[in-house]
């Protein structure tokens, strides 16, 4: 197996500097000699840091001085004193998962010059986690400005490093939870969780990477910062999730979790119940997805191969195909069969209602514009392409009933993902409704967790078809 375990550890320099001056503190530092042991007893080749304190602005650095050397002192907590520290890198990895992130068309640098700092929370874990240099380190930077899809698809890039590394990899992921700080000095013995709900949150979390579900986690990641003000917008463990190809497939352990100056600080262990690997086709970033859906990528090298959809995943979907249905019911052979045991639209009086209407193809299970990996999970989704494609549908079933697109009068929108989809969503919806001599049904538009099927957007819409028959 090419990963040992993961690891989630605080990357504050308390544990190495200051462990005596808080029994938290202690406790912080003797979890972090059990993972030390753990990784000492594997059959770890190299270590692989991400450190959310390694922030780059334009782009990712990778650590390729075979022997960086230099003396750390923390700019916030200087008055622990010094870190001197002489590290064993391996810059064969610096240079593939490099280039592995630069063939997604991010700017990169493999940084190879005496004195470059590296940053605290790396020293801090490499010093703990492996103080005699007995394996050879990777390091990697956070982008402050990444999103979620690109930081998940950096993770997945240092899956590929590994897998063409040949070596067996200890990832470390060193991250905090909650990050607010104590604003007023205190006594160090007295530290505590800055805020209650901060450490309901934290507990919520640990709660979670206990039973392994490392992939449920990353979804919560969004709430979880808003309402603890989480490390770095949680960019750690989306990076952890990417790698790792988004799963919950672990064991999980919590070594301990204490207050480090009012902040969240665990250690936690992840442990694959299968082998991981890297997921075909991921895709660089969202900005780039609706190009890449229509052919339109400027790269060549840079652009990731969509790969078809899955066909176990198609099959997965249930369909029920048009029968003979109660007076009223309305069924067409040109729309795709419902997903439920229900008509296309049912009339009452003047009125048609249509049933949730998605994208997929009729006579198939096909969904234009999505990409799923190999557990028939959606990597990435096109909103444009299944927004004109559940409009076509709607037309097909309207037709049915010698109705038309002008007679619909109310339409209810579903997204699941309102911040990145509603603008393009808007964009290919006015070009059916709402420009000038074409129809203007009212309309409300809501976000929702999921859909039925592996699709980003639904419409379910009511006509009115006065004495059309």
């Amino acid at each position: 197996m090419s990963i040992t375990a993961c690891y989630i550890v605080p990357g504050l320099p308390h544990t190495l500097l200051a462990a005596d001056k808080n029994p938290g503190w202690m406790r912080l530092r003797q979890a972090m000699d059990e993972v030390r042991k753990e990784i000492e007893k594997s059959d770890a080749e190299m270590i692989l840091y991400f450190s959310s304190q390694w922030l780059s602005v334009l782009g990712y650095l990778f650590q390729a001085d075979p022997e960086p050397e230099w003396t750390l002192v923390d700019h916030n907590w200087h008055e622990f004193g010094s870190i001197r520290y002489k590290f064993k890198v391996d810059p064969r990895f610096a240079h593939l998962y490099a280039s592995e992130v630069k063939e997604m068309g991010h700017y990169i640098r493999e940084v190879n010059y005496r004195g470059f700092p590296i940053d605290t929370g790396t020293v801090v874990a490499q010093k703990l986690l492996n103080p005699s240099n007995r394996l050879p380190a990777a390091m990697a930077s956070c982008n402050m400005y990444a999103e979620k899809q690109e930081t998940l698809s950096i993770g997945q890039a240092a899956m590929r490093a590994i897998e063409k590394h040949g070596k067996r990899v200890a990832v470390v992921c060193i991250t905090g939870l909650s990050s607010r700080y104590h604003t007023d000095e205190i006594p160090y013995e007295n530290d505590v969780i800055s805020s209650q709900k901060d450490d309901e949150w934290n507990r919520k979390i640990l709660e979670v990477l206990s039973e392994g579900r490392l992939e449920d986690m990353s979804e919560v990641a969004r709430e979880f910062s808003r309402q603890a003000n989480a490390d770095m917008g949680c960019r750690g463990f989306w990076w952890l999730n990417g790698l790792c190809g988004k799963t919950n497939d672990f064991t999980g352990r919590v070594f301990g979790y204490e207050p480090i100056y009012g902040s969240g600080g665990a250690v936690v262990g992840l442990y694959p119940k299968r082998k991981l690997r890297s997921i075909p086709g991921w895709v660089n970033d969202e900005a780039d997805l609706v190009e890449r859906f229509a052919g339109k990528s400027k790269t060549t090298k840079a652009s990731a191969p969509v790969v078809p959809l899955s066909q176990t995943a198609l099959d997965s979907i249930v369909t029920f195909e048009p029968q003979a249905h109660a007076a009223g019911s309305v069924n067409s052979s040109k729309a795709p069969p419902p997903v439920g045991p229900y008509p296309h639209a049912k009339r009452v009086g003047d009125f048609l209602f249509l049933s949730g209407v998605g994208p997929r193809k009729p006579g198939t299970k096909e969904i234009p514009g999505v990409q799923l990996d190999a557990d028939g999970q959606v990597i990435a989704h096109d909103v444009e392409l299944q927004t004109r494609s559940v409009i076509e549908n709607i037309k097909a079933v309207l037709e049915e009933s010698g109705a038309t697109l002008n007679d619909i009068v109310d339409v209810q929108a579903y997204l699941t993902d309102m911040k990145r989809d509603f603008k393009r969503f808007n964009q290919v919806y006015g070009e059916y409704f709402g420009y000038k001599g074409g129809p203007e049904p009212t309309r409300t538009t809501v976000e929702v967790t999921a859909l039925p099927t592996p699709i980003c957007v639904e419409l379910k819409v009511t006509a009115y078809v006065g004495q059309k028959r």
